[in-house]
């Protein structure tokens, strides 16, 4: 398993502070901000000066482990070496600058560029577990940050990187072989843990935990109010990963099969949710009847009964969303029409995709 002991050799305040300089000014003068909108950008522009100082500024943030952080402006240099500290895959991280990169090293050619992607890789596999999950954070910290996270699509971003890598296809075919076979490796491992986390009860597969206990692959709790259960949107994006496999195995398409049929099961008809505002300005969410409101799903399901659940910070089961404090029941998602379109539109289009 992944050890918290990865050397760390961050690099001297001077010696940063001195790249500070020569790449502030660079990075400052780019139009593109960091985000999705570095990844809609004409072919050309990756060769662009700004693209470089873009490129550089990521390279930065850069870990000594070969990961990166999470929630953060990456084309704005960093004030100091703690930025480094704490390399996630959640929220993007990691996955996220590495794309970028790619696309920076295939069209320049510069070595600097491939070589940080390629560390990228090689933080992504020594992250992985044995068993094929990755953790939250890797070096790995106490609590739910060590358990295998599916949560905010954390893993699916991982495997769907990897498995471009391992494809070779633009922008990654610099990429060596022996990394390129270490992906496919990974990949494997990650599918099966998948197979191994879905959650099967009365005989039925159905959906996934956000996040899984790494030694016992169980429903694992995150933080108080994300309580061990089937998620309603991270089986979602699991299934639309799965989904994505070109050739599925039997194994495969029975997780696909039954995750749908819960997802069917458990969608929520009649209620929408409302923002309205209080006479004290706060907006708070709340639900109405409405049997033409359209389907939602529970960001929580309750192990074994199915019912949807909400806790607040207290980590106290309830079933009623109005009973949830105004701060987590506005500053939360606790519903969402996550499964609508992989039901309406994605799943046929597999299935016929895949008749036999």
């Amino acid at each position: 398993m992944p050890k918290n002991t990865a050397k760390r050799s961050v690099a001297p305040m001077a010696t940063l502070l001195i790249l500070l300089a020569a790449f502030s000014a660079a990075a400052a003068s780019a139009q593109v901000k960091w985000g999705g909108e570095v990844f809609r950008q004409p072919t050309e522009w990756y060769a662009s000066a700004d693209a470089r100082a873009a490129a550089d500024s990521v390279m930065l943030y850069q870990s000594p482990e070969g990961g990166w952080p999470k929630n953060t402006d990456l084309l704005t240099p960093p004030a100091s070496a703690k930025a480094l500290e704490h390399p996630t895959i959640d929220n993007g991280a990691t996955t996220t600058p590495m794309r970028f990169l790619a696309l920076v090293a295939d069209v320049t050619g510069e070595a600097k560029y491939r070589q940080a992607f390629e560390r990228g890789m090689d933080y992504l596999f020594a992250a992985q577990y044995p068993n094929g999950g990755w953790p939250q954070f890797f070096p790995l910290r106490d609590g739910y940050y060590s358990h295998i996270t599916y949560n905010d699509d954390a893993m699916a971003n991982v495997l769907t990187l990897l498995r471009a890598v391992a494809g070779g296809t633009a922008p990654y075919g610099f990429v060596n072989q022996e990394r390129r076979d270490k992906a496919t490796a990974a990949v494997a491992r990650g599918i099966e843990v998948i197979l191994k986390t879905q959650v099967c009860q009365n005989g039925s597969l159905t959906g996934w935990c956000a996040q899984h206990d790494e030694t016992t692959l169980k429903p694992a709790w995150a933080r108080a109010y994300e309580p061990p259960s089937l998620s309603g949107g991270e089986t979602v994006d699991i299934v639309r990963f799965l989904m994505s496999v070109e050739e599925p195995t039997p194994e495969i398409a029975a997780a696909i099969e039954g995750a749908v049929a819960w997802l069917r099961s458990v969608a929520i008809s009649g209620m929408r949710v409302d923002r309205i505002r209080r006479p004290d300005g706060r907006t708070e969410r709340v639900t109405v009847k409405d049997p033409d409101a359209p389907l939602v799903w529970a960001r929580f399901y309750e192990l074994v009964t199915d019912r949807p659940l909400y806790l607040d910070r207290d980590s106290v089961y309830r079933y009623d969303f109005m009973e949830v404090g105004y701060e987590r029941r506005s500053g939360y998602s606790y519903h969402g029409s996550w499964a609508a379109s992989l039901l309406e539109e994605d799943y046929p289009r597999w299935q016929a995709r895949h008749a036999n």
